[in-house]
């Protein structure tokens, strides 16, 4: 246990731990089971993940003397939805989970997110407990208790705010992950040191792309999710200071609505987003240019896009991007809301964008 991280997301009486490392799912052993009273633990994952790790997690989880029922769902966005939840709710129900268990969720950001907000609604709130298996899902979606389903009128507009009790971010079930999707949930460790800590992003700086495995990625994990922690404990149902854990994704939730199904992924679109943040702040001179070409080049040495340009698909349309972030979830009052920096490590909330300098802003961007 002594190579695993623990960082406690404080919350008084809903407090829970977030494991960081290789080994971390065995090193929990009693820490989990305890959530487990009548021996069985329901498991929702997708097809994907099941063929990569429903075997070994259900090995594991049956060396702790638990008997593993899964609900396997099929992978992807489509199953973010309305009759997804439902799927998931009625596998509970059918399972007759009582309130004193937990459910796990063993996958990414949209298995975490949809078992989340089931967990949430069924029986009026059961427990459940994140097994991340993508970068991206262990050092965001799984920490801080955001649940929710994709609607017509857009991603996450349906959910609520309901906290696991135990995070397991574990290394070796990242062993599968593509370097592409490794490299995309980078852009949110990066996120947290742009936001609020230059001294972490100076180390990510000097790093650069080896910072992506090994030991060097447990403590970039664990460094991203302590700072999510602070501010998810200070402002847990973002009425404020959580909004700044946006950095990056106004600009980049439109990208990604405004691109055909499956073409970017949301850390490329983050990793854009970030990179427009700043040289916007630049723009406006709430920020040095010297610190946009910072953020850009680093972006650019790990393997991410820092520009609409280098984005796998080309049709962009300023005034169509902008009309996507009118719909953003921050957004009060008729104005656009932007978490934009005054320098590395010092992002702020803006809310109310000038919507015409921001379209002039982005045609350039796109020209």
């Amino acid at each position: 246990m002594s190579d695993i991280l623990r960082v406690t997301v404080g919350l008084g009486d809903r407090a829970y731990d977030v494991l960081v490392g290789a080994g971390a799912l065995s090193a929990a052993g009693p820490e989990l089971v305890a959530h487990f009273p009548r021996g069985r633990a329901i498991l929702v994952t997708d097809r994907h993940v099941a063929d990569l790790h429903l075997d070994a997690v259900t090995a594991q989880l049956s060396r702790l003397g638990l008997r593993v029922e899964p609900v396997i769902i099929a992978p992807g966005e489509t199953s973010k939805s309305w009759a997804g939840l439902e799927q998931v709710v009625d596998a509970l129900l059918d399972r007759n989970i009582e309130r004193s268990e937990a459910v796990i969720a063993l996958g990414g950001g949209v298995i975490g997110d949809l078992t989340g907000f089931a967990a949430a609604v069924t029986k009026r709130g059961v427990n459940f407990i994140q097994i991340p298996t993508t970068l991206l899902a262990q050092v965001d979606s799984s920490v801080g208790g955001k649940t929710g389903i994709n609607t017509t009128h857009g991603k996450n507009f349906a959910g609520s705010f309901h906290q696991p009790k135990l995070v397991i971010a574990d290394r070796d079930l990242l062993a599968t992950l593509p370097d592409r999707e490794r490299r995309a949930g980078y852009a949110e460790i990066v996120k947290a040191a742009l936001i609020g800590d230059a001294p972490l992003f100076a180390q990510l700086e000097a790093a650069g792309a080896g910072v992506l495995d090994g030991a060097d990625l447990d403590q970039a994990v664990a460094a991203a999710v302590a700072f999510k922690a602070r501010i998810v404990a200070e402002d847990e149902r973002e009425t404020g200071v959580r909004a700044l854990l946006n950095l990056g994704h106004t600009f980049g939730h439109a990208f990604e609505a405004d691109a055909p199904k499956d073409v970017i992924r949301h850390g490329e679109a983050v990793a854009v987003g970030t990179a427009l943040a700043f040289a916007y702040s630049a723009h406006r001179g709430d920020c040095s240019a010297d610190h946009a070409a910072r953020v850009a080049a680093h972006l650019r040495a790990v393997g991410l896009p820092a520009s609409p340009a280098e984005l796998a698909h080309s049709d962009w349309n300023a005034a169509s991007l902008v009309s996507r972030m009118r719909d953003d979830k921050k957004n009060r009052d008729g104005r656009i809301t932007l978490i934009l920096a005054r320098a590395i490590g010092a992002a702020f909330i803006d809310p109310a964008a000038d919507e015409a300098d921001l379209l002039a802003f982005m045609e350039t961007q796109l020209s």
